[in-house]
């Protein structure tokens, strides 16, 4: 007797919480739909759960995340834009949103407003690997399409590769002036060297510097080396640039990660 009245109440419990948080109950009966692939039928659910509790965070991220798989990118959009505007949610959650807003955007070929969101993700999130990921991509289909100019952030890395340049150039320019006047200077004493020599006999010193070691820079460090140096930074750059290029596209994350 008391058992059966026990569970009547609980009963009792769960109806009375039910009509009070009836969007929970549709946002679970969304998920079960889009685990199974209905995403239409997932959308309509999260709709009823946001119809009876406008701007709850998980109705809305969900829907989302419907919206994208049902490939209504432009909805998927300014939901997920909504998401990513609730600063009473964890920056865990905010930087998920961030990640499925730039992933809409991405859809849409707005690289631009996409490359922002993903920044806005790592903001939040700054280990999420993915992000950075997609972020790159997006950063490289910008500047193929912009011909190499990507924004403020192209801008700050053109300055820093001219910065890179101009500062190799100088350090090249002033070896080249270096080893000019050397070779002057060598040249100036093989020449006085050379009327000793008619003067008195002696060898050529010439011979004696052709079979010496191969002549160094002054910073220490030679011809040969710093070529080796060069080869190795841009097989690196090379290997970047392929480990990108082996991606088609963007990582799309359907599921909470939080």
């Amino acid at each position: 007797m008391y058992r059966f009245l026990y569970i009547v109440l609980l009963l009792a419990a769960g109806s009375v919480t039910a009509q009070q948080l009836p969007e929970r109950s549709e946002v679970r009966k969304g998920n079960r739909q889009f685990n199974k692939g209905n995403y239409e039928r997932s959308i309509e659910r999260y709709e009823r759960a946001l119809s009876a509790a406008p701007g709850q965070f998980e109705a809305t991220y969900d829907l989302g995340n419907a919206l994208y798989k049902a490939e209504r990118f432009d909805r998927a959009e300014q939901t997920m834009r909504q998401a990513a505007a609730d600063t009473l949610r964890s920056e865990n959650e905010r930087a998920e949103a961030f990640y499925n807003l730039g992933n809409a955007q991405f859809k849409q070929q707005k690289y631009k407003e996409a490359l922002e969101s993903y920044k806005q993700s790592l903001r939040l999130n700054p280990s999420d690997m993915e992000a950075k990921y997609n972020y790159a991509y997006t950063k490289r289909l910008l500047d193929e399409q912009n011909g190499g100019g990507g924004g403020d952030d192209q801008q700050d890395q053109q300055d820093q590769q001219n910065q890179q340049d101009q500062n190799q150039q100088g350090g090249e320019d002033q070896q080249q002036g270096d080893q000019q006047e050397q070779q002057d200077d060598q040249q100036q004493g093989q020449d006085e060297q050379q009327g000793q020599d008619d003067q008195s006999g002696q060898p050529d010193k010439e011979d004696e510097q052709a079979e010496g070691q191969p002549q160094q820079a002054e910073a220490g460090i030679s011809e040969q080396e710093q070529q080796q140096m060069l080869d190795a930074i841009q097989a690196q750059e090379d290997r970047t640039q392929e480990k990108l290029k082996e991606k088609q596209g963007v990582v799309v994350r359907g599921k909470k990660n939080w």
